[in-house]
């Protein structure tokens, strides 16, 4: 059953993390003490006008008001409670929601021990490297880093702004010649195209950058733009860097990696040029990537990064995933409450996008709790490395909240409200019965085990708590 959406938990939240009392926040907003306190307790209903000083008040988009972190979070905590080897009882919803509205700062304390005990069980079992090294990857701690800060980085905008800005030119035909020009004359850095094993490999002694001969020219520019961020928003990357406060090399590394693709971006495709042509093309990705001269990933990523305080886009995840479904990158803008350990769910778009390469899959998906999202998704092959080397297959998956469609050129011709895909987190944290794609029962969920019985799912069970 879906759940009424809950404002109050998430005014209450942003007001403690503030340091606001109710009275303080009530006597801002104009309100009385009582109707606040009301609200935040969702007894009472929030107006158009009230919601809009909110969002200005905490300096947030009104999708932030709607509830997406406590989603995350809720759906974080169920799936490390049901977590077989933790062997605690079952945990219901009802307290999961209590923690996380009561005290938040607490629920994500206790997701940062189960990430912890993660990483100990796994090194306890002796998973380790060919070398003999433990394994202890740190790609949720850069993951955490960027969602916080809704993948959006000022400093970094500022930087690839005032570069771009002395470089001139604004043709994406121009730009990578102009970029490799500047290497040059203010750097003296040639670049090279040959064929060689690696993307791209930078000699400092010879002043070479050699990119591969098998990128295609979109690649080769951004590839060139990250060389040049590397080099002169060094300073820009190492303040970001030391806000973070990485708790591992690792971890600071992968930041770094991340922060420097960012510039790159912001460079190729500068803040507000890309948000106008965004809303002008209604983000059909296809023809924002060509109007900047970057490849479909890069476009898409740059969609998500668009969390300008007055000139926000619409909020988008972002999610790139092989063909195992190892999801190798993820960003959550939209509020999309990803599984953080597992699969996802098989009947979501990015599993039917590698049925289609080159080809956009559209998917209106509806979660259990009733958060419904317009989703694009587009399987892409990299160049193949010598033969028989097969090309390396991936999508890249997008989504808004549904109610975004009639800005999103993806919706047109669907009937939104109807053409709903029901989709879960994961087969283990999902409770529907007879669906076709289960892979998995439910954790919490006792099987019912019938010979005599094929049902349309691969497993029957009976419902919570009998």
């Amino acid at each position: 059953m879906a759940r009424k959406p809950q404002i109050g938990r998430t005014i209450r939240r942003l007001r403690t993390e503030r340091g606001l009392t109710q009275q303080a926040l009530a006597a801002a907003l104009g309100i009385s003490g009582s109707y606040l306190n009301l609200i935040e307790h969702d007894q009472r209903g929030v107006t158009a006008s009230l919601l809009l000083k909110l969002a200005s008040l905490f300096q947030v988009d009104l999708a932030a008001l709607g509830g997406a972190e406590e989603r995350q979070t809720e759906a974080s905590l169920r799936e490390a409670f049901v977590d077989p080897l933790l062997g605690v009882d079952k945990v219901p919803e009802a307290e999961v929601s209590a923690m996380v509205d009561a005290a938040p700062h607490a629920a994500r304390a206790v997701l940062a021990i189960y990430r912890a005990f993660r990483v100990a069980r796994d090194d306890a079992a002796g998973i380790t490297l060919p070398t003999g090294t433990r394994l202890a990857l740190p790609t949720e701690e850069a993951r955490d880093a960027f969602h916080a800060r809704q993948n959006h980085f000022p400093g970094l905008e500022a930087a690839a702004e005032a570069i771009g800005a002395d470089i001139g030119t604004t043709l994406a035909a121009e730009m990578n010649h102009a970029i490799a020009e500047r290497l040059r004359r203010t750097h003296g850095l040639t670049v090279i195209v040959q064929a060689q094993p690696e993307i791209r490999r930078y000699d400092a002694a010879s002043r070479l950058l050699a990119l591969s001969d098998l990128l295609p020219r979109e690649s080769r520019g951004f590839q060139m733009a990250y060389q040049l961020m590397l080099i002169e928003a060094r300073d820009a990357v190492e303040a970001e860097i030391a806000t973070i406060r990485p708790g591992t090399d690792e971890a600071a590394a992968l930041i770094r990696f991340g922060l420097l693709n960012y510039a790159a971006a912001a460079l190729l495709m500068p803040y507000a040029r890309f948000l106008a042509a965004s809303r002008e093309l209604r983000h059909d990705m296809d023809a924002a990537a060509a109007r900047f001269g970057v490849g479909f990933e890069q476009a898409c990523h740059r969609l998500s990064t668009l969390s300008r305080e007055g000139a926000r886009g619409i909020p988008f995840f972002f999610l790139r995933a092989d063909a195992a479904g190892n999801v190798t990158k993820r960003y959550s803008a939209a509020g999309f409450p990803f599984a953080r350990y597992g699969g996802s769910c098989p009947r979501w778009v990015p599993h039917q996008a590698f049925a289609t390469p080159g080809r956009v899959q559209v998917q209106v998906a509806r979660l259990p709790d009733g958060a419904t999202f317009l989703c694009f998704a587009k399987a892409l092959a990299r160049p193949a490395g010598p033969w028989p080397e097969p090309p390396e297959v991936h999508v890249i998956a997008m989504g808004c909240d549904a109610a975004h469609a009639a800005d999103v050129a993806y919706a047109d011709g669907l009937d939104v409200g109807r053409a709903v895909t029901e989709i879960g987190l994961s087969c283990r944290l999902c409770e529907r019965p007879n669906c076709r794609s289960r892979a998995f029962p439910p954790v919490e969920h006792r099987l019912v085990l019938d010979p005599a019985v094929k049902g349309a799912s691969a497993f029957t069970f009976a419902p919570a708590g009998r």
